[in-house]
């Protein structure tokens, strides 16, 4: 067996048993992994194996890898978007994950009406405030999110974060839980184009403890490919 094919099944396995701890359904995890820096031959392998979501932080990565990779995979931005780059992946990419400004929301509206289409997004939130990292304050995603419901050709799909990396797994709990609670309250608000089907959070190091706070969306990455070598 492949050390990929192997780890993904590693993965799925700790996904399901997640699921059983919370008596959740290991079919509503979204797996997305990681490709960052990672060779199209060994995505290809990975979606041989049944991946069906890869997530890109970088624009020019998706550009460079697009017309090299089989098998249709969704694509998803998952790293900071600036708004001069949206133009190159507003055809590619099925979803954005990182929406953290007007600015930037205007300019996919702009370029997703170009080409007639309705580009699906996540509102990333800097759950932790934590200055390293991009994302809006949840003090302000009310006033956020009816901004953006006033954009036609843009859709908001749910929520992402990224917390802080810890050693200890537990100390991220309570980050994961806010965010839940955030989602949860968002289901109840009535704006056009705002629907919060995913709640995209966890990655290699917490994605367990991230599933068992109400996570349906993981991004996963060296657990599936292995430490990456970025000499390269």
């Amino acid at each position: 067996m492949d050390i990929i094919e192997e780890n993904i099944n590693n993965v799925l396995e700790n996904i399901e048993n997640a699921c059983e701890k919370i008596n959740k359904n290991p079919d509503e995890i979204n797996l997305v992994a990681v490709t960052k820096t990672i060779e199209p031959e060994r995505i290809n392998t990975a979606l041989k194996t049944g991946i069906k979501n890869i997530g890109e932080n970088k624009v020019q990565e998706i550009m460079e890898k697009y017309d090299k990779i089989n098998y249709n995979p969704h694509w998803h931005l998952i790293g900071h978007l600036q708004t001069n780059k949206v133009k190159y992946i507003i055809d590619k990419v099925d979803l954005i994950h990182s929406l953290d400004s007007i600015r930037l929301a205007e300019e996919i509206n702009k370029r997703a009406k170009k080409i007639n289409r309705i580009m699906n997004v996540l509102i990333q939130i800097n759950i932790a405030d934590d200055e390293a990292k991009f994302g809006i304050s949840h003090n302000e995603i009310d006033g956020f999110i009816k901004e953006l419901s006033k954009f036609e050709n843009i859709k908001v799909e749910g929520l992402m974060t990224i917390v802080p990396y810890m050693d200890n797994k537990e100390k991220v709990r309570p980050y994961f839980r806010k965010m839940k609670e955030i989602f949860e309250d968002l289901k109840n608000c009535d704006y056009e184009n705002i629907n919060m089907k995913y709640l995209s959070m966890g990655m290699t190091n917490d994605y367990i403890v991230a599933i068992e706070e109400g996570a349906n969306m993981i991004r996963v990455g060296t657990a599936i490919f292995g430490e990456r070598d970025y000499s390269k």
